[in-house]
């Protein structure tokens, strides 16, 4: 009896010590996440032989401090928190991307009172008017848009707009350009597009007024010791796992249309803006 409860034993913390935990940017709210991550945490577990399991975080600076205390051992990131994260967690890689990530597009959007039109260029008129970022540390949501508003003004957005403010997450940036709440916003595009098919946004009271020129974005990027933690070749296995990926309930959750591969140096452009711009030292 004893030898089987041993026995018994050792399967369980057999089972613990393959645990898999991973995490994302809020860039959206909760629900969404969950539902998307979920699916994956399920393909992940199959296709690795590991319990697979999501870890929800409240900000883009928790993601990072959850990814850096390996309290996950891989992270959806955007392309600022990806540069971030891997700055300060030795050895970290960013092994996918989407399909459309290498050419990402924020949009700028506008409540209709403003009577702003949408224009190859920022229009003129945005000066003045109240302006909401996503979150600080989001790339689609702040670093990318702020960087093309300060090459059309050469100004800070505090010298542009009447008032500056963070919605926290895309989602929010639509419903507060809709409501009035702000003028003026910055979203990333993929949300917007998805947000609009499923009916959420009443172009009679927001609309694009411009949409940037293309940088990389978002990734998934793993830390460097998990060949060491769940064997030798893991971390290909797992490369290999996210750019298999086919199932339409998956790619559709993320948006994308597929995964490819990755590496550090296609987000050099980032770091480079997140410097000129102060984000990054």
């Amino acid at each position: 009896m004893k030898k089987l409860l041993f026995i018994a034993l050792l399967c369980v913390s057999s089972l613990f010590a393959k645990d898999f935990a991973f995490t994302a940017i809020p860039d959206q709210d909760e629900t969404k996440l969950k539902e998307r991550f979920s699916l994956l945490a399920d393909y992940l577990s199959k296709e690795l032989g590991v319990n697979a399991k999501f870890i929800p975080v409240k900000s883009y600076s928790a993601s990072i401090a959850a990814f850096r205390n390996n309290q996950v051992q891989l992270a959806w990131f955007g392309g600022l928190s990806g540069v971030r994260a891997r700055l300060i967690v030795p050895n970290a890689v960013a092994i996918a991307q989407g399909v459309e990530d290498p050419n990402f597009h924020s949009f700028l959007i506008a409540n209709t009172s403003t009577g702003l039109e949408k224009s190859r260029e920022i229009p003129a008129g945005v000066e003045g008017k109240t302006f909401t970022f996503g979150s600080k540390g989001s790339t689609s949501g702040r670093l990318m848009p702020e960087y093309f508003i300060r090459q059309a003004f050469n100004k800070a957005p505090n010298e542009i707009f009447e008032k500056v403010g963070f919605s926290g997450n895309h989602s929010k940036t639509i419903a507060l350009v809709q409501s009035g709440a702000y003028e003026v916003g910055a979203v990333n595009y993929k949300v917007w597009k998805k947000e609009l098919a499923a009916g959420k946004i009443d172009t009679s009271k927001v609309k694009i007024i411009y949409q940037t020129p293309g940088y990389p974005d978002y990734n998934f990027t793993a830390r460097g010791d998990l060949d060491a933690t769940y064997g030798e070749g893991f971390t290909k296995k797992l490369q290999a796992a996210l750019i298999a990926i086919k199932d339409e309930k998956i790619l559709n959750s993320f948006p994308r249309s597929g995964f490819i591969k990755a590496s550090n140096k296609d987000f050099d452009p980032v770091l480079e803006t997140g410097r000129k711009i102060g984000i990054i030292d």
